[in-house]
């Protein structure tokens, strides 16, 4: 056996000495290079990388995974100098009215009189981004929601009042404006449609309002939806450390651009486990050209047409080889859906050729696409593929759908109703063959809150009388009985409650 192990150790340094003489003959028939050279090269060199490893992409440039110790040494600072003085901190203030403990006990209010608490400030930190040198920013709806006052720090220490010009609670997405004589530092918005998972990504930030931080990490998957932190269901995940008061941050690709805005991450201690969620980059810039455009809200384009997902048994039932594309499951009369030629049955799986893998990635290509021009959907009918033009119409005739506030000392003091439409009931994710009233929001600390009332909720029937239109609805809140009986349609279910109010 040492026989053996000699005889293997002589065999290994004759083909080492092999290998060194046959790089000094390379480098020297190279123009006299140097075996250290060579040596060098093959610890190094990235030219020889695999060729699976170097992927094109576009403008030019080369995607590939490090290989080499040159590419190891390489640094992200150049990067973060460009990006980070775009990235802001937001301070969101506003004044809640503290109700006492006592508020309503009669034997208290008799001796002491109606209990008066000071008012309490409620603040919140999240994170922006400038996105035009104007001082145009972006960050999340729930960073700024309910605020009264809000405050924008820049990276160098500049404090700014700012403006909301635009919010949309379903989105989770905000614009502010702030104001000064000289160009902001900003950064643009990539194209987000170009990302692929393993992607390099930085994310820009202010976790825990210890001050501005930057993480890096891959996309780690696209399209995800069911994360539950908004109506919208298509959001970049990605490992790059997201914390509390990164919300509204940037996340930047390797160009420099905002590729998603930092929004959510999945956590059972508070802190980050390398799941967090950005939206788009490509539905940002949507709601940013709507707020330049003057718009309060981001108006939703109109299909008129409701999906369902395509189940393992509906896709082996329509002959598809997987489950994949969102099912038509209702369309609206004299929609945009009709005149495109789409019918109940139809599976769409691709839009304007990008693949359909469920209902929300549909919708997300729906938001983002413009008013103005045609697209073209690809869908399965029949077993057959087919192509079908459409041009989106806007949501609603005039923007907002016409709200009424419900008043008086009835159960339903505080709730916010309009009534119900296609367009409406599209935005509010309802089938669209819903009519009647529905309850769009409800007040904190409100008798509507109180008796378990929530936004989506379709009005029926009070004190025996059938709702069908708001104003009805906002005569007979204004009851001054204390006898309350009314039925509520909530996920496809009737509701029916009596009370003493």
């Amino acid at each position: 056996m040492r026989m053996r192990s000699d005889f293997l150790r002589v065999v290994a340094l004759v083909v080492a000495v092999g290998v060194i003489a046959t790089g000094a003959a390379l480098a020297q028939e190279s123009g006299g290079g140097t075996l250290r050279g060579f040596l060098s090269g093959l610890l190094k060199s990235d030219a020889d990388a695999p060729a699976e490893l170097q992927a094109p992409v576009s403008d030019g440039a080369e995607r590939r995974v490090p290989f080499g110790r040159e590419d190891i040494q390489l640094s992200f600072a150049p990067l973060v100098r460009e990006t980070s003085p775009a990235v802001v901190n937001v301070y969101a203030s506003s004044t809640v009215q503290v109700r006492s403990p006592f508020m309503g006990d009669p034997f208290f209010e008799q001796f002491f009189g109606r209990p008066q608490m000071p008012p309490r400030v409620r603040s919140s930190l999240g994170s922006g981004v400038l996105v035009d040198p104007s001082g145009v920013i972006v960050t999340n709806n729930h960073v700024i929601s309910d605020a009264d006052e809000v405050k924008v720090a820049l990276a160098d220490g500049r404090e700014f009042e700012s403006e909301i010009l635009l919010k949309d609670k379903a989105l989770d997405l905000a614009v502010l404006k702030i104001q000064d004589d000289e160009a902001f530092p900003a950064v643009q918005l990539g194209d987000s449609d170009a990302l692929e998972v393993g992607d390099l990504v930085l994310a820009i930030g202010n976790p825990f309002g210890v001050g501005q931080t930057t993480t890096s990490g891959i996309v780690s998957a696209l399209a995800r939806s069911h994360v539950g932190v908004s109506d919208f269901g298509f959001f970049i995940q990605t490992d790059a450390a997201i914390n509390p008061g990164n919300s509204g941050g940037a996340l930047i690709d390797m160009r420099g651009q905002v590729i998603g805005i930092n929004t959510a991450i999945v956590s059972r201690s508070g802190g980050s486990i390398g799941i967090g969620f950005a939206i788009p980059a490509n539905m940002v810039r949507a709601v940013v050209n709507a707020a330049l455009d003057g718009a309060e809200t981001f108006e939703r384009p109109f299909f008129g047409a409701s999906f369902d997902p395509v189940t393992a048994q509906i896709a082996e039932a329509l002959g598809m080889d997987r489950p994949v594309g969102a099912l038509v499951r209702e369309i609206a009369p004299e929609s945009p859906a009709v005149k495109a030629g789409l019918r109940p049955g139809d599976v769409v799986v691709a839009m304007d050729d990008a693949d359909i893998q469920h209902p929300d990635a549909l919708e997300y290509r729906l938001v983002t696409h413009p008013l103005e021009d045609e697209g073209v959907i690809r869908i399965l009918r029949d077993g057959n593929t087919q192509e079908l033009k459409f041009r989106l119409e806007r949501l609603s005739d005039g923007g907002e759908p016409q709200t009424l506030q419900l008043d008086g000392q009835g159960p339903f003091a505080g709730a916010s109703i309009a009534t119900l439409s296609p367009r409406l009931a599209q935005r509010l994710k309802l089938p669209l063959n819903k009519k009647g009233v529905v309850i769009l929001d409800v007040e904190r600390r409100s008798p509507a809150g109180s008796v378990g009332l929530r936004p989506g909720d379709i009005i029926r029937e009070v004190n025996g009388i059938e709702i069908e239109d708001a104003d009805t609805m906002q005569v007979v809140a204004r009851d001054t009985g204390r006898r309350w009986a009314f039925a509520i349609e909530r996920d496809g279910r009737i509701l029916r409650q009596r009370l003493r109010f």
